[in-house]
């Protein structure tokens, strides 16, 4: 997004780096919401209007405001520990919108996790956020699962 000329022709700027280390700092306070499974944190970083998505790994997408902060409710009461370790981190800045695209890897332990144990996974994710009065505000987050631990190689075999 931050790369070619704009609608007027004139060269866009790549972002500076203040503002990608805001984005970058508005995408940790979701996980750091998420991990610390607190609903007012988690309220904080969202953006309430427009409608917000959230989809997270094989769910249907849940849009909107109270429906996606009821669904995130039901997540920390059902989800006893869960840590992210974000690996390959971009962020990409256009003016008001910006993404960060990382893979969550995760360990959790509740439902799916062996008994007295962890369970590990990794989704692809993208977070877009939108500048506010307030700060930048997380608008849509969809997380992929990852099915396989092969890359370019194995999907050419």
């Amino acid at each position: 997004m931050t790369d070619g000329p704009r609608q007027d022709g004139t060269p866009k700027r790549p972002p500076s780096a203040p503002v990608r280390d805001v984005v970058l700092n508005a995408n940790t306070a979701f996980y750091n919401a998420f991990e610390a499974g607190d609903l007012d944190l988690m309220a904080a970083v969202w953006l309430p209007e427009p409608d917000p998505v959230c989809i997270h790994p094989g769910n249907a997408a849940i849009y909107g405001y109270a429906e996606m902060m009821r669904a995130w409710a039901m997540i920390f009461a059902n989800t006893p520990y869960i840590q992210f370790f974000l690996t390959d981190v971009q962020v990409r800045v256009d003016e008001d919108v910006a993404y960060v695209t990382c893979t969550e890897n995760v360990l959790s332990s509740g439902e799916g996790a062996p008994e007295d144990g962890f369970a590990g996974g990794k989704a692809l994710a993208t977070n877009v956020f939108r500048r506010t009065s307030g700060g930048w505000r997380l608008w849509i987050h969809h997380a992929s699962p990852v099915l396989s631990s092969g890359g370019q190689q194995e999907e050419a075999e």
